[in-house]
């Protein structure tokens, strides 16, 4: 998609109403603003930022909401703008949303499906929330968009890596920025070739849950296409904290390479124990042993330590990309600085998906003139974008799923400092990564109709 070809879908649709005899946008009608959850009658709104504050993937909900926190405050005309300067679309102007001050509450999904829901439905109820945002689990992201599709409010997801939240799980009123297990392994494939050839056999480790099952999912086919074997595909427990007993068995599988479908804290205990277990000195097959880590951040990293080295994954994000890769990555500055002044180091990918969601949500309002959840969702089906640090997105219509570049990364043998732990191996373009609405891996469900509530 070429930069020429963008428009503010929902500004173009609001210029054609000046013409006599053209009909309204559905947006616009009268019908479609009356009665909808929580519609703003005072001069704020506030949004509901919902995130592990506990549990495994607590470290990644920390930067989340450090993200959420500095997005309102250039929502409202505080600190330096951000990425406001660098997005494509021109409507925010640091008045908040359409005039109204943004306010927001936050809770903790402790990455439990059950408390994540219990937390969005009481932000919805007793807060007035409009919009629920956040998750760093796939489950929760499941849970709490089908919650927003109840509530008829929208849900726009933080991280959430599993093929379901936009597939068999996929609803009107649920967007995804971030990227999914499909698109990890289209990128890493070829990748996993050049460095480890294709006669090589694998041994999953895979937390037990939606992300980790689609992610075994897709990286296996990804894998297998190239001529590797899977030998052994084992669950493991989200509450697992000790992955020895996980580890022992692979050292006599015949496995040369170990896959860790495994994120956050998970991810950080069990490359430790594989380390432990000398996996990283092994010869297996007349091999080098290898561990592949699918999904992985720069917060990860640095909770692995020296163990990151060498190890290859993908990202959504990175804060080095525009300085490694161009203009094409534009925005990506802008967010470092402003989130490096106001925190003192550089924000994950996790910060910079939900950033940008609340941006994203902010400008639909604002484009279709109005917080009906069906009006946003007009405003964001179909609509391309740039710079917000990914470069050229499209928010599909058919599955509400964000497609744009995949970044793969390596852990850095001689990181300079705590901060950069991880290069750029390769930017994946979008087309590599682009599937079908209707491919069997996301097959099983329906978008339907928005739900715009009381």
């Amino acid at each position: 998609m070429s930069n020429s070809n963008f428009t503010r879908r929902g500004v173009l649709k609001t210029g054609t109403i000046a013409g006599a005899g053209l009909a309204l946008p559905t947006y616009l009608s009268a019908a479609s603003h009356a009665g909808f959850t929580n519609a703003p009658t005072g001069d704020t709104v506030t949004l509901g930022f919902n995130v592990p504050q506990s549990g495994p993937y607590a470290d990644e909900g920390a930067d989340e909401l450090r993200a959420f926190e500095l997005a309102v405050e250039h929502l409202n005309g505080e600190g330096d703008g951000g990425m406001l300067s660098t997005f494509s679309s021109k409507v925010l102007d640091g008045t908040g949303i359409l005039g109204k001050k943004v306010n927001f509450v936050t809770g903790d999904t402790q990455t439990k499906s059950d408390a994540a829901r219990a937390s969005a439905k009481s932000m919805i109820e007793k807060d007035g929330a409009i919009m629920i945002s956040g998750g760093s689990s796939s489950g929760v992201a499941v849970a709490v968009q089908g919650l927003c599709q109840e509530a008829g409010v929208i849900f726009m997801a933080g991280l959430t890596h599993s093929n379901d939240t936009t597939g068999k799980d996929k609803k009107a009123n649920g967007f995804r920025h971030f990227f999914n297990a499909y698109m990890s392994a289209a990128a890493l494939a070829p990748v996993l070739e050049q460095l480890y050839g294709k006669d090589r056999r694998a041994y999953h480790l895979t937390a037990d849950y939606t992300w980790g099952w689609t992610q075994e999912e897709s990286i296996a086919a990804a894998t297998e296409a190239l001529g590797w074997e899977t030998v052994e595909k084992v669950r493991t427990p989200l509450a697992a904290t000790d992955f020895s007993s996980y580890i022992a068995p692979v050292l006599n599988s015949g496995a040369d390479v170990l896959v860790l479908n495994h994120y956050g804290g998970n991810m950080v205990n069990s490359l430790t124990n594989a380390v432990q277990f000398g996996l990283r000195e092994k010869q297996a097959n007349g091999k080098n042993f290898e561990i592949v880590v699918p999904l992985y951040s720069e917060l990860m990293a640095k909770g692995a330590g020296r163990n990151i080295a060498g190890i290859v994954g993908s990202q959504n994000w990175d804060w080095k990309l525009e300085n490694e890769k161009g203009d094409r990555y534009t925005g990506t500055n802008a967010f470092v600085k402003s989130f490096g002044e106001k925190y003192g180091f550089p924000p994950s990918q996790a910060a910079q998906t939900c950033y940008a969601q609340t941006l994203l949500y902010a400008d639909a309002v604002t484009r279709a003139g109005s917080f009906n959840p069906c009006a946003v969702v007009e405003a964001l089906e179909g609509f391309e974008f740039d710079g917000l640090g990914n470069g050229p997105t499209l928010y599909r219509a058919g599955d509400h799923q964000c497609f744009k570049d995949v970044v793969v990364v390596r852990g850095k043998e001689n990181p300079e400092n705590e901060f950069d732990l991880v290069e750029i191996v390769e930017v994946t373009p979008t087309e590599q990564v682009t599937y079908p609405v209707d491919h069997p891996m996301f097959s099983g469900g329906a978008l339907g109709s928005c739900n715009p509530g009381a």
